[in-house]
């Protein structure tokens, strides 16, 4: 896994010698001037990977705390019109154009999807969970968390934000190194809990922007 938070240089202990292979439809950025916008990046970026899927596009960004989300039905030229880029402001953001493999083609499954408990999460993934049944019952009965639609990106996405609640024993606000281990034990816990073949970039808003794959 790899991860960008508010202060890169707390993590040189975690960095490994490993290669960050490109993901479908997938995009996460991170700029360093708060004051900066990564909406035409992400835009950019989503129009050069429109070939890995064309049945729906979404970009959501982080301002100061505040999550802008922009997703629909569509070619990427036709679900972000002027207007929609102008709210999608902040420095910090994830891009994804989705072909499925997994639910329906319904709009609310487009990408990237939301849940604001713990901090506000998100994510942008690829992939099929082949325990994506057992997932979503341990998500319901377990859990106590709503999964809403069929899509097993959901499940993902509700298994690591309990990972991330679980994880955090201890007071971790405003301590950047235990976030960092909190972090890692949750995607140790993800990987370890859902089976597949699966790449995703999860936004963790305030805090990181957190990309890893299966093992």
């Amino acid at each position: 896994p790899f991860i960008l938070p508010r202060n890169p240089e707390i993590l040189s202990p975690y960095i490994h010698r490993t290669t960050i292979q490109k993901m479908c439809g997938i995009l996460g950025l991170l700029l360093a001037d708060e004051n900066c916008h990564v909406n035409q990046m992400l835009y950019d970026g989503l129009t050069v990977l429109q070939h890995r899927g064309q049945d729906a596009a979404g970009i959501v960004t982080s301002e100061k705390g505040r999550l802008h989300l922009r997703k629909d039905n569509g070619l990427v030229k036709d679900v972000f019109q002027t207007h929609h880029m102008l709210d999608l402001r902040g420095n910090v953001g994830l891009g994804h154009v989705r072909y499925p493999t997994a639910g329906s083609s319904s709009c609310a499954e487009a990408q990237p999807l939301y849940t604001n408990f713990p901090h506000g999460v998100c994510v942008a993934h690829n992939g099929n969970l082949t325990n994506a049944a057992e997932l979503t019952d341990i998500c319901r009965h377990q859990l106590r968390r709503h999964v809403n639609t069929d899509s097993d990106s959901e499940v993902l996405l509700n298994i690591f934000a309990d990972s991330l609640i679980h994880g955090e024993t201890t007071k971790v606000d405003g301590n950047d190194d235990a976030m960092v281990e909190n972090i890692f034990a949750a995607v140790e816990k993800v990987m370890k809990m859902c089976k597949g073949g699966y790449a995703g970039m999860y936004l963790i808003n305030g805090i990181a922007l957190i990309g890893f794959r299966d093992p």
